[in-house]
C-alpha cells in the first residue's frame, strides 16, 4: 500500500475554505445592495410596514395588559389605541401647521426689516456688498475679452413647489392610512402571527425568536417611554420660555422644540437654528435673542445627559458615531421618514444582533 496516498495534505484542504469565504463575500455584498436597492425602489411600501411593525411593538404590551388585567377585548383596546395615535398626529399637525402658514407669509417681511434696517446685520451685508463691488471691478478688465454672443437661455418648465407639496401629502396621507390600518391587525393578531411563525423554526431556534421579539418589545417601549417623558418636560419648558422672551406662539415652539428632540443630534440643531431666526426677527435686544436658542441647548443638554440617564437607566448601548451615520443613512435612503425611524430601527438592529450568536460580533464592533 503506498504511503503517499494514505497520508493527508492539509494545504489541500486549506484552500477549500478560502476558495469559498472567497466568492461568499462578493455574494453577500450583492445580497446587501440588491437589499438597500428594493427598500429604496419600495419605499411607499416598506415604510408604512416598518413603521407599523414599529408602532405595533410599542402598543402591543398595553394591548396585552388590557385584555389580562381587565379582560379587554383585543380589538377593543387595539382600535383605541390606534385612534389615540391617529388624534394625536392630526392634533399635532393641525396645532402646527396653521402657526407655520402664518410664519411662511411673515418671514418675507421680518428678514427683509432685518435685512434693510439699521442692524449690526445690515452693516455685515453692506460690508460684504462693498467687498463684492471692488472685486467686480477688478475682474471686469480681464473678462472683456472673453466676451462674446451671449447664449441661449433656455428656460424648462417645472412642477411648482404647490403641487409638489399636494402631491407629496397625499402620499404621506396614503402611508399613515395603510401603517395605522396594519398597526391595527397586528395588534390584534400579531401575537399569533409570532405563534405560527416560530412553530416553524427548528426547536433550537425558537427560544432566540421569542426573545428577540420580547426584548424589542421592551427596549423600543423604555426608549420611548423615557424619550417622551422627557421632551414633554423640555418642550413646556421652552414654551414657557419663549412665552416670558415675547416669541410668537410660544405653544408651537414648545411642540416643536418637544418632537425635535426624537430625531438625536440634527433635532436639536434644527430647533436651536429656528429659534435664532424667530428671535432675531421678532425681538430687537441681541441679549433677548440669544435667550430662547441657548436656553433650550442649556436645558436639552441637562435633560440628556443627566435627568433621561437618571430616570430609568437606559441609554443605548450602540455607538454615538454609529447612530450618527445611521441618522444619515436612513434619512438619505427614505426622507425625512427615515431620519425619525433611525433610532428606533437601531434598536430593534441591535437587540437582533446581540441575541443571534453568529451576529454577536458586529454588535460588538457597534456597541458604545
Amino acid at each position: 500500500m503506498d504511503d503517499h496516498s494514505s497520508q493527508h495534505d492539509p494545504a489541500a484542504d486549506n484552500k477549500r475554505p478560502l476558495f469559498s469565504s472567497d466568492l461568499s463575500t462578493p455574494i453577500h455584498g450583492l445580497f446587501v445592495l440588491g437589499v438597500l436597492y428594493t427598500l429604496y425602489l419600495a419605499h411607499q411600501i416598506v415604510l408604512p410596514i416598518i413603521l407599523a411593525v414599529l408602532t405595533s411593538l410599542l402598543l402591543a404590551p398595553l394591548v396585552k395588559k388590557a385584555y389580562i388585567k381587565w379582560r379587554v377585548p383585543r380589538m377593543v383596546s387595539s382600535l383605541f389605541l390606534v385612534l389615540m395615535v391617529l388624534a394625536g398626529i392630526v392634533g399635532v399637525g393641525v396645532a402646527v401647521a396653521m402657526p407655520a402658514i402664518e410664519w411662511a407669509e411673515k418671514a418675507p417681511q421680518g428678514i427683509s426689516r432685518l435685512l434693510v434696517g439699521e442692524s449690526s446685520f445690515k452693516q455685515q451685508i453692506d460690508r460684504v456688498t462693498e467687498s463684492a463691488k471692488e472685486v467686480e471691478k477688478s475682474v471686469e478688465g480681464l473678462s472683456e475679452e472673453e466676451e462674446a454672443e451671449k447664449p441661449t437661455t433656455v428656460v424648462m418648465q417645472t412642477e411648482s413647489w404647490r403641487s409638489q407639496l399636494m402631491s407629496k401629502a397625499r402620499n404621506g396621507v396614503a402611508g399613515l392610512a395603510l401603517a395605522l390600518a396594519l398597526t391595527y391587525f397586528l395588534l390584534v393578531g400579531g401575537d399569533r402571527l409570532i405563534r405560527n411563525l416560530v412553530k416553524q423554526l427548528p426547536r433550537s431556534q425558537r427560544k432566540t425568536a421569542l426573545r428577540i421579539t420580547h426584548d424589542s418589545q421592551s427596549q423600543i417601549a423604555q426608549y420611548l417611554g423615557v424619550l417622551g417623558l422627557s421632551n414633554l418636560v423640555v418642550g413646556v419648558t421652552t414654551g414657557l420660555m419663549s412665552w416670558a422672551v415675547g416669541l410668537p406662539d410660544p405653544a408651537v415652539w414648545g411642540i416643536v422644540a418637544a418632537l425635535a428632540r426624537f430625531i438625536p443630534y440634527l433635532g436639536v440643531i434644527l430647533t436651536i437654528a429656528l429659534l435664532a431666526v424667530v428671535s432675531a426677527i421678532s425681538l430687537d435686544a441681541l441679549w433677548m435673542m440669544a435667550i430662547a436658542p441657548l436656553g433650550y441647548l442649556a436645558l436639552t443638554t441637562l435633560v440628556g445627559f443627566f435627568i433621561e440617564p437618571w430616570i430609568h437607566g437606559f441609554r443605548m448601548a450602540i455607538n454615538p458615531v454609529v447612530i450618527f451615520v445611521s441618522i444619515f443613512f436612513w434619512g438619505w435612503l427614505w426622507g425625512p421618514v427615515g431620519v425619525l425611524l433611525a433610532v428606533p430601527l437601531m434598536t430593534v438592529i441591535q437587540v437582533v444582533l446581540k441575541q443571534i450568536p453568529r451576529l454577536q460580533p458586529v454588535y460588538r464592533v457597534i456597541a458604545r
